[in-house]
């Protein structure tokens, strides 16, 4: 590797670490594993910085990829590995040999893959952070539309009410309406 960024990387279900790939020694494992139990299992994305590394997390539909970094990478080469490693576990493993795989089970299939995910990363900072930036705006696009649709639902929503009480009024007589067809204010009225 160009510079010693990313040390550490496995993917786990629950606390089970199927596959994992370091070139380093220290004690980031160790410190890894400890955040990997109190994690809350919901889908989410948490950082936890230690003695000059970030620990970062993606834990979704019941499985935990991290990565440990150096801090002065920052977040955004992590984040973008997680989602690169993520990617390619759920293509090769989804709904498969993955659920019922046994602890480090996959290190010789999976173990080699975060190798060439964390080389590519830290070999191709650019692309990654272009990468990161396009994913960042579909996101937020995405949110937008999200919103809209909401929007449009509403005044849907809206329009279906206001066109029932339109409805609704129009086909009840009004007193105005009995005396313009000369009832002369004999069809029931009472003042």
């Amino acid at each position: 590797m160009a510079q010693p960024s990313l040390i550490y990387s496995f993917v786990a279900r629950g606390t089970v670490i199927l596959a994992e790939y370091t070139e380093f020694k220290g004690n980031f494992t160790t410190i890894a594993l400890q955040c990997l139990a109190k994690l809350p299992a919901s889908n989410n994305r948490f950082t936890h910085t230690a003695d000059g590394h970030t620990f970062n997390f993606l834990v979704e539909d019941g499985y935990t990829y991290c990565v440990v970094a150096v801090e002065s990478v920052g977040r955004q080469m992590p984040i973008a590995f997680l989602e690169r490693i993520k990617e390619d576990f759920i293509k090769r493993y989804g709904g498969g040999k993955a659920a019922t795989a046994a602890a480090s089970s996959l290190n010789r299939e999976f173990g080699s893959k975060l190798k060439e995910h964390m080389h590519y990363c830290v070999e191709h900072p650019e692309e990654i952070s272009k990468l990161a930036k396009v994913k960042a705006q579909v996101s937020e696009v995405k949110g937008v539309m999200m919103e809209n649709i909401e929007k449009v639902i509403e005044r849907g929503r809206m329009s279906t009410v206001l066109l029932t009480r339109q409805k609704i009024f129009a086909s009840r007589p009004t007193i105005s309406d009995s005396k313009e067809r000369g009832c002369g204010g004999r069809c029931g009225f009472r003042t």
